[in-house]
């Protein structure tokens, strides 16, 4: 009875060890033959090591908590944004950047005119100082000829558009004043100044 027994637990060990072994070796085949994937392991591109610095243009100190914004090109496709803050030392340092990319660089700070400009990320350590300016004065053509123009006799206050009568009336006389409906008057316009109608 004992030998009976062991001779059907022996043929249980043997089926159940050829099965494992037909098993591994058929998972063995499918990981090694990679011609179905399409997918092999592509080793990524060096990444550049990249510190930007931002100063104040007029004195050379930096500016702390300024937006740095790297924007990837490929092609003529923006492929999205990187954003930093610089630290107290006006520092921003990114190190995911792939060498032989090329990237709009932006930067944005409170009370400075926007930097831009476009990099080709070429070595392996890059570092650029951006100097911000103030902004400057926009040019306008409805700037105010008037003395007074802070007063609020002039233009209504930068908005490009003058209170005085319309054109297709004439002008007043040397001694009157137009009447304006706000209650305010306005000094009567130059020969050679015309001014656009009321709405």
């Amino acid at each position: 009875m004992k030998g009976m027994f062991r001779r059907s637990s022996l043929s249980l060990y043997a089926a159940l060890a050829s099965f494992c072994l037909i098993a591994g070796s058929i998972t063995l085949r499918a990981q090694d033959d990679d011609s179905h994937h399409g997918r092999k392991y592509k080793v990524p591109p060096a990444s550049a090591h990249i510190e930007v610095t931002v100063v104040r243009d007029y004195n050379g100190k930096p500016i702390h908590d300024a937006h740095v914004i790297f924007h990837p090109i490929e092609g003529d496709k923006d492929k999205g944004a990187l954003e930093l803050k610089t630290n107290e030392d006006g520092k921003a340092i990114i190190d995911v950047i792939p060498i032989g990319d090329t990237v709009t660089l932006q930067v944005i700070a409170n009370g400075f005119q926007t930097y831009g400009q476009v990099y080709k990320v070429d070595k392996l350590d890059m570092s650029m100082e951006v100097r911000l300016s103030r902004p400057a004065q926009q040019y306008s053509t409805y700037k105010n000829s008037n003395p007074d123009s802070g007063t609020g006799s002039g233009n209504n206050s930068g908005s490009g558009k003058s209170s005085a009568s319309p054109p297709d009336s004439a002008p007043p006389a040397s001694g009157d004043k137009p009447s304006v409906s706000s209650g305010q008057s306005d000094p009567p316009p130059s020969s050679n100044q015309s001014q656009p109608p009321p709405k």
